[in-house]
């Protein structure tokens, strides 16, 4: 099989390199394997398409999740505090 074809035919190292240029760049040989294989593949072009949005919003989530800093309330720190008193005394 000629190296062309490896790559369009390749949905695995396509799937790899959408993952991988969501966290880093990829090199000009990646970049260009990648384009040759979504403009053949419709599956990979959904596939890029449904992992930008998945990753946009799980970045958003833990982004949100930073502002809003939940903290304990002060009666489940207190009943916390008295558990582990308990536990130790009766150990």
């Amino acid at each position: 099989m000629s190296y062309l074809k490896k790559i369009i035919y390749n949905c695995k190292q396509a799937t790899f390199l959408i993952e991988k240029k969501q966290l880093k760049r990829l090199s000009f040989r990646e970049e260009m394997e990648l384009r040759i294989h979504l403009a053949g593949c419709g599956m990979c072009v959904l596939y890029n398409k449904q992992s930008r949005v998945i990753n946009d919003m799980v970045q958003q989530l833990f982004h949100d999740s930073l502002k809003n800093e939940l903290k304990l309330g002060d009666a489940f720190k207190a009943d916390l505090q008295a558990r582990i008193e308990e536990g130790l005394r009766n150990n």
